[in-house]
């Protein structure tokens, strides 16, 4: 909660012109409504609601959008216009490969050939939807390519496949000897402790394998200029 409230203060010293307030869509306050209301309270008649979310899944192609039609509908003369998601701009590709480098003390991209005794392995949050697992997987692919990594893997925190666990067991069978674990979350919490957790235990366990870990996006600049182009 406190770091979705950091990213929003972020936007809002990008333009502190706007009104810009912030909700979440279940189990936290202040819920959607209520960032909905504060706005309509200070005169909003035009409102850009952008998803906090990484890909298009159940609840940016879903949920958001009703949770939305319904409070507009109920507010003549109102206008909320619908963003979407972050997904795979360039800015969340650099904010992304930025926290990789960053976990192996790196500054910028090495020379080629430099990780290639390297391996990436990107995870995900994992979702019902296919296509939403799919862009994770074309992100590990675009982030092995353009850092120059001797292998990558996608995993997945929950829902699909491989797991986490089951992924580090596959990734040290390919005999790489230093292996870059990278979360493509924008927040901390429960999941980001049980990967690390999990690499952790897989490190302690191999300890001729040298595993880095790479931190989670949270309100780097270049998320917020994702933000902003949404």
């Amino acid at each position: 909660e406190r770091e979705f409230s950091l990213l929003a203060a972020g936007l809002k010293a990008r333009f502190p012109e706007l009104n810009v307030e912030y909700g979440f869509l279940e189990y936290s306050a202040p819920n959607i409504h209520m960032a909905l209301d504060r706005l309509l309270e200070n005169g909003a008649k035009k409102i850009y609601a952008v998803p906090g979310m990484l890909f298009a899944a159940t609840h940016a192609q879903n949920d958001i959008p009703s949770v939305l039609t319904t409070y507009q509908d109920k507010h003549p003369g109102l206008s909320i216009e619908y963003g979407r998601e972050l997904g795979l701009h360039d800015e969340m590709i650099t904010a992304f490969q930025t926290r990789i480098l960053n976990a192996m003390g790196l500054d910028e991209v090495p020379p080629i050939g430099d990780l290639y005794d390297t391996m990436l392995v990107v995870v995900g949050r994992g979702t019902s939807v296919t296509e939403a697992n799919a862009e994770a997987a074309k992100l590990t692919r675009i982030c092995c390519e353009n850092l120059g990594f001797g292998w990558s893997q996608t995993v997945y925190s929950g829902v699909t496949f491989p797991s986490v666990g089951r992924g580090l067991e596959m990734a040290l069978k390919m005999g790489y000897k230093k292996i870059v674990v990278a979360p493509y979350f924008l927040f901390g919490g429960k999941l980001i402790d049980r990967i690390h957790g999990y690499v952790d235990k897989v490190a302690a366990e191999n300890p001729d394998v040298s595993f880095f870990k790479a931190d989670y996006l949270r309100d780097q600049a270049h998320v917020i200029n994702t933000f902003i182009a949404r």
